[in-house]
């Protein structure tokens, strides 16, 4: 069993989703959590560690063979958390990252959570280190479109997003910084590749989670 930590419901419908069209049979468990983000955008992501433990505890001890975080502003308190955990535990855009800089040294990242570009760069800059590749990040934040989201207006959130995205036009690759973002994909008119985190983090963990199982 895998087991999902989220910081929005919303990301049930898309990772259950995912799994049937990539990975049936595959049993998730999702754990959501509203108040980790509110909390991390607050005080800074390092006030969650404890509680984000718990949860990685909780899924643990209910038969989870791994643990995936959709939430880019935790993700890295997660992973970190990881090693007491006993099981792999993935953050969802560790391979889009791993994708960005692969693509050239030129990265824009986009998100409408300013709590989430500071580790959304930490992170393309790390596995740029990793491949031992130049990378140069930029961030674009859109502002306004977190509001949409937190109102119900999914659609006018990813339009928004989408519109934004749009506008750039010197960039090897663009790193749709949040789970949320994923549907932007279909909407934008740019050459530039778009690259969204959901389907290669529930990949990567699905791939964690069948091994540590066999």
């Amino acid at each position: 069993m895998l087991a999902l930590l989220h910081t929005s419901p919303v990301h049930v419908a898309v990772f259950d989703a995912l799994r049937d069209e990539a990975h049936p049979g595959l049993e998730l468990r999702h754990f959501v959590d509203e108040a980790l983000l509110g909390r991390a955008r607050r005080e800074g992501p390092e006030a969650v560690a404890g509680a984000v433990r718990a949860v990685l505890d909780r899924a643990v001890a209910g038969g989870a063979r791994a643990v995936l975080c959709t939430c880019s502003t935790i993700g890295g308190i997660a992973e970190a958390a990881g090693a007491a955990a006993g099981v792999p535990v993935l953050r969802v855009d560790r391979p889009m990252a791993a994708a960005a800089v692969a693509r050239g040294p030129r990265v824009v990242v986009i998100a409408a959570l300013e709590s989430t570009l500071a580790p959304t760069v930490a992170l393309i800059e790390e596995e740029a280190r990793r491949a031992e590749r130049p990378v140069d990040v930029r961030t674009l934040l859109v502002d306004g479109a977190w509001a949409r989201f937190e109102g119900g207006d999914t659609e006018g959130y990813v339009r928004e997003v989408a519109a934004a995205t749009d506008t750039i036009t010197d960039a090897d690759a663009i790193v749709l910084a949040q789970a949320s973002m994923a549907p932007v994909q279909q909407l934008t008119t740019t050459a530039i590749p778009i690259l969204s985190s959901p389907r290669p983090g529930l990949a990567a963990a699905a791939r964690a989670a069948h091994i540590v199982h066999g």
